[in-house]
């Protein structure tokens, strides 16, 4: 078998995504395990970030508690929302600050990062890149079959994750393939 090639997992292996809607006063998290042909429900929340704090201070504190949760839930790999244009150039740069300290985190920890834009996000749970994030939220709770109804970073998060193993279930089914 060449070199290059990962396999991802077999029916057997459970590997632990977490992703991250990064956000310098909330961030969502959540946890997914994917094994075999299927995705278990493991977590989900947001890290809610002091707002007295001065921003500094919490992308400090952003980082800490990505730490805690690395070594709370010990994912194999991380999703992460990736960088996009934004409306107002202020808020890019805030989110670029927060994307910064989950990154950094999940370095200390050796886990790689994986990043996915919105829209593509939406296009895979959604079949719509515009969706918006009440559709989003309704197919995380149909797709995870969840009993409630997550607020929206944490849905996001979710989005994240889900996207992720889509596209490693792609990769790795067309590494075997071509193998």
């Amino acid at each position: 078998m060449p070199s290059w090639v990962f396999l991802w997992q077999d029916d057997t292996t459970r590997h632990r995504i977490i992703g991250i809607d990064p956000g310098t006063r909330l961030a969502g998290f959540a946890v997914l395990d994917a094994h075999g042909m299927g995705t278990s429900y493991v977590a989900s929340g947001a890290v809610m970030l002091g707002s007295r704090q001065s921003l500094p201070q919490r992308i400090g504190e952003l980082f800490g508690r990505i730490q805690e949760l690395i070594a709370m839930y010990q994912p194999q790999e991380l999703a992460l929302e990736g960088a996009f244009m934004h409306l107002y150039p202020q808020a890019a740069l805030r989110l670029g600050e927060a994307r910064g300290a989950i990154l950094a985190a999940a370095s200390q920890h050796g886990i790689p990062v994986w990043e996915y834009p919105p829209a593509q996000v939406k296009e895979v749970l959604t079949g719509s890149g515009s969706a918006t994030k009440a559709r989003v939220q309704a197919m995380v709770v149909r797709l995870l079959q969840l009993s409630g109804t997550p607020r929206s970073d944490a849905a996001d998060a979710l989005g994240l994750a889900m996207c992720h193993i889509r596209f490693r279930e792609g990769a790795w089914r067309q590494q075997e393939a071509c193998a």
